[in-house]
């Protein structure tokens, strides 16, 4: 199924499949406010049936952007967007510790017929101003399938740490609180998947059940408000990221169902880990966007077919 790409350069990247459903729309201009963390995010993502399935600045969270790259707690910073969370005191408005990621450009950019691929190059900058790190970012958007009404978004970063210190990646749990180990790459869902149901390969542990777990990819499926119908995401690792002797880090499932829908590809869930200067590491995930409510095996059998 073919693919039009339109890029509105300084603004966002819009990807729009053969029926006419904007699927995609990742945006890069610099975000209005400091406080939620300014970085790009992908949002809207919609299935090819046009529903929605990421959520933008809810109430409950305004720094939560459909899908978006995040680090909770790095180094007393927070790359994640609002309240940090201080062990003792709980979660405190604290500006001064919320970082950027600034967008630099896109040294390579690639439209097929069916296929987008870009690279972007960012820098995250502390809230003084210092920068700490570079990243390069790819995107692709693939595998756009009518017949069985999904596609994929591969997202991956390699991160450089250009401080002359070491980078101590962590989350509220390293911190301090139990099971709230999130950070690394988010997605925030609308509110009609509150309540929905996940499940992941080899087990049938629920959301409570899965958090804080590890595993090659995890499923998200649910009814939709206003409109007859069911979508399902699927949430995957390349098959590098849990291998201990290449990924600098043991990787774990941050979600919840209620009383938000939230997925994260936690990359410091229980534990900290330093990256020293000049070091870098790469991580790669993939989101699989579908309609209809799909089962483990169906998630099993189209993931099959589509390698890395």
């Amino acid at each position: 199924m073919s693919i039009r790409v339109t890029h509105t350069h300084g603004e966002d990247i819009a990807v729009t499949a053969a029926n006419g459903t904007e699927i995609l729309r990742y945006v890069y201009r610099p975000d209005p406010n400091p406080f939620e963390s300014r970085k790009p995010y992908a949002h809207p993502v919609r299935t090819l049936s046009g529903r929605t399935v990421t959520g933008y600045r809810p109430n409950d969270h305004r720094w939560h952007k459909g899908l978006q790259m995040t680090a909770s707690h790095l180094s007393g910073q927070n790359f994640w967007g609002g309240n940090c969370y201080v062990h003792g005191q709980g979660y405190l408005p604290l500006p001064e510790r919320v970082g950027s990621m600034r967008h630099d450009g896109f040294p390579e950019f690639t439209v097929e017929d069916d296929r987008l691929a870009f690279t972007e190059e960012l820098t995250w900058v502390e809230n003084g101003g210092e920068e700490w790190a570079r990243e390069v970012r790819g995107l692709t958007v693939h595998s756009v399938d009518e017949e069985a009404g999904a596609w994929a978004l591969d997202w991956s970063i390699r991160l450089t740490n250009v401080r002359s210190e070491p980078l101590a990646f962590g989350s509220p749990t390293t911190a301090g609180r139990e099971m709230a180990g999130y950070t690394g790459l988010q997605w925030r869902g609308p509110r009609d998947f509150t309540g929905g149901t996940v499940f992941a390969p080899d087990t049938d542990a629920d959301a409570g059940k899965l958090m804080g777990t590890q595993g090659p990819w995890l499923a998200f499926t649910t009814e939709h408000d206003d409109v007859d119908g069911h979508s399902t995401l699927v949430f995957a690792h390349a098959p590098e990221n849990l291998d201990q002797t290449s990924a600098i880090h043991e990787s774990h499932w941050f979600v919840r169902s209620e009383p938000f829908p939230t997925v994260a590809f936690s990359w410091a869930f229980f534990e900290e880990f330093e990256l020293p200067p000049g070091g870098s590491f790469a991580f790669r995930y993939r989101l699989v966007v579908a309609d209809g409510a799909w089962d483990r095996d169906r998630v099993g059998t189209h993931l099959e077919g589509l390698p890395w």
